[in-house]
């Protein structure tokens, strides 16, 4: 098979060290005239409408030009300002004293991205070091910079160095962001003009997200965009071209298809019936078929991600230590550039905290209602086994898993958290299900996507069962509909509010999403019923008719045993006469009464609908005292549908 996430991955570095060869600090000694930047996103990438924490395209400033420094002096700042349309949501890490300190960060010279550099130690072969002194940078009292001149081909070219002589030591060159509500400022970026002609200097800025869901919607798929402004302030002019640049094209990355248990079509818009009394049936497989497959499909190949890009030695999920570290690769994972803690003063900046997650929330579900749900996607239907793990970490099979807890961070706490069933009165034996705890008549499952194929737009789909005991006597499962929300997660309320999740924040997880989904009704529990027709009913003067409804539902077959009542509706024409409530009519009983009782001078039809099946009816037409006329007929069954005998007895659990 091949491994398209390291191919995709290669050629992004490939492209990457291309355009480096003018990145990198060389000699030449001409001047290059004024020191200018241009602004640009080399690669906007699609951002999910949904989401509060979207990673914007990394913004670049191309700087070339300007006069050389005194050698020995101190390189002087400016403060590089990045403005969005709305709320920058990058992790707040709240290290050295900024509690507004971020995960977002400035490259100067895309450092560490390639190993040979003509001055060794610097631009590209430098090390990855971090200024400690996010409020200040390399400001006066911060992390000082200074140019130092170093001979190359003949010439002279300056260096930042972080001390005045000596030994040539690479001053910092990763600086923190300083969120502000929809901005983010790095400040006392040294500017170190690099003079020659043909050299550049590169400010790569990345991990900014963005809360893109607060920018509402409009406009067709992918062209709606997300706008960055850059601003330059402080005591240093730093003059930039094209300071407004797309960071990304936002659209919809979640479509959800609901459709029947066996994915022959779509799920009726009522939802899933199921009879109070049961399923009717002796197939000695309730679970077959189940109530529905939800089926969420990502709209642009990189709606779903991994936690990290997969390597031989991690998978999607993993925790650290990954390799995320190259500025400028592009890693179509939740988390982006990653600054590991183990060599950067303690700061993780970039990790996210899990893949991309897809929820259910089911609401509404009638007391007695057992929810269940498939542990994997599922290739097919509900009859599908367990989607199994990919055999490589690299591999690119459609994979996801039941977690436990919609924000939980834990990178490996592979859900369910209770072991999963299978041979749920018949279920299929190679598909793990787990019962969804509820409260209050709702549950959650969520899922989370471990293995994903960013050259494609996939489709996960899981399966749905119910169960319950059936008890038409009691009422139980009361009748109802059950619904179902689909959607990213997390979303608000339950782990953070709306307002908290649109907003930069040192304590919640990363990814968060608002919640744009619908109401759909999954699951309607009806009433068992028999609807009779008694054609003519009178008791003209002279006349009484008189009418008897069993309840049959008790005989030899073993029939579930059920009660309730019957209203009897009079139509004559008048609607005069009001309705008759029967009370309850236990099985196995009659009940009877006259015309002259229940509906004094009535002459008309008359329908029975009782709240349990298998009732049957007969009427008896006669002159006062059956003296000269005699008439009598078994009532019309007029069913809400098939109704068929069974011998399950009622207290049996059921599924459907």
């Amino acid at each position: 098979m091949v491994d398209f996430r390291r191919w995709i991955t290669a050629l992004a570095v490939i492209a990457m060290f291309a355009g480096l060869a003018s990145a990198q600090v060389q000699g030449g000694g001409i001047n290059g005239g004024p020191l200018q930047c241009s602004v640009t996103v080399a690669v906007p990438p699609a951002l999910r409408a949904e989401g509060l924490t979207e990673l914007i395209g990394d913004i670049v400033l191309t700087c070339s030009g300007g006069s050389a420094l005194a050698a020995g002096s101190a390189i002087p700042t400016a403060n590089i300002t990045v403005s969005l349309g709305t709320n920058v949501t990058s992790r707040l890490l709240g290290n050295n004293g900024a509690s507004n300190a971020s995960e977002a960060l400035l490259f100067i010279d895309e450092p560490g991205s390639a190993a040979g550099a003509p001055i060794a130690g610097f631009g590209p072969a430098a090390p990855q070091t971090l200024c400690t002194n996010p409020s200040i940078g390399a400001g006066p009292g911060g992390c000082g910079e200074f140019a130092q001149n170093v001979a190359l081909n003949g010439g002279t070219i300056q260096v930042a160095a972080s001390t005045a002589t000596g030994a040539l030591v690479p001053g910092p060159n990763v600086f923190q962001g300083l969120v502000a509500s929809n901005q983010v400022t790095f400040q006392g970026i040294p500017i170190l003009p690099p003079v020659s002609a043909g050299v550049q200097r590169i400010y790569r800025i990345t991990n900014v997200r963005a809360n893109v869901a607060g920018l509402g919607g409009g406009g067709l798929p992918g062209t709606t965009q997300l706008l960055a402004s850059v601003s330059i302030s402080g005591n240093t002019s730093l003059p930039i071209n094209n300071p407004v640049q797309i960071a990304g094209f936002i659209q919809n990355g979640l479509s959800v298809v609901f459709r029947n248990g066996s994915n022959t079509g779509g799920l009726s818009g009522s939802g899933t019936g199921v009879n109070q009394c049961g399923p009717g049936n002796s197939s000695g497989n309730p679970l077959s078929g189940g109530v529905a497959i939800l089926q969420y499909n990502e709209n642009f190949g990189t709606a779903f991600k991994t936690r990290v890009a997969p390597t031989g030695a991690y998978n999607g999920q993993s925790g650290s230590p990954v390799t995320q570290n190259i500025p400028g690769t592009i890693y179509n994972s939740e988390s982006g550039f990653y600054f590991p803690a183990a060599s950067n003063a303690g700061i993780a900046a970039g990790l996210a905290d899990y893949g991309t997650r897809l929820k259910a929330v089911f609401n509404n579900i009638p007391a007695g209602v057992r929810i269940f749900v498939s542990v994997t996607n599922l290739a097919t239907n509900v009859t599908s086994p367990n989607t199994p793990a990919p055999a490589g970490n690299t591999a690119t099979t459609s994979y996801a898993v039941l977690i436990n807890g919609e924000a939980s961070p834990d990178a490996n706490g592979f859900p369910p958290a209770l072991a999963p069933t299978t041979g749920i009165n018949g279920s299929p034996a190679t598909t793990g299900l787990y019962e969804l705890p509820q409260v209050g008549g709702s549950a959650t499952a969520v899922w989370e996507v471990i293995n994903t194929n960013p050259a494609t737009n996939e489709s996960f789909q899981f399966g749905v069962w119910t169960q319950f005991s059936p008890n038409p006597g009691n009422n139980s499962p009361p009748p109802g509909t059950a619904t179902v929300n689909a959607s990213f997660a997390p979303t608000p309320p339950v782990p953070f509010s709306a307002s908290a999740g649109a907003a930069a924040s040192s304590s919640l997880t990363i990814p968060r999403f608002a919640d744009t989904s619908t109401a759909r009704n999954v699951l309607v529990v009806n009433i068992c019923q028999t609807l009779l027709l008694f054609p003519f009913i009178t008791n003209a003067p002279g006349f009484d008719s008189g009418i008897a409804i069993a309840n049959t539902s008790t005989d030899p077959v073993g029939t579930g045993a059920q009660n309730g009542a019957c209203v009897l509706s009079f139509y004559d024409g008048t609607g005069k006469t009001p309705n008759v409530n029967t009370g309850n009519i236990a099985t196995a009983t009659t009940y009877t009464t006259l015309a002259s009782a229940s509906a004094p001078g009535f002459t008309g039809y008359v329908f029975a609908l009782c709240n349990f099946q298998f009732a049957h009816g007969y009427a008896a037409i006669s002159d006062l005292g059956v003296r000269n006329f005699l008439s009598n007929y078994l009532a019309l069954v007029i069913n809400n549908g098939d109704v068929a005998r069974s011998n399950a007895p009622a207290g049996e659990a059921r599924a459907h």
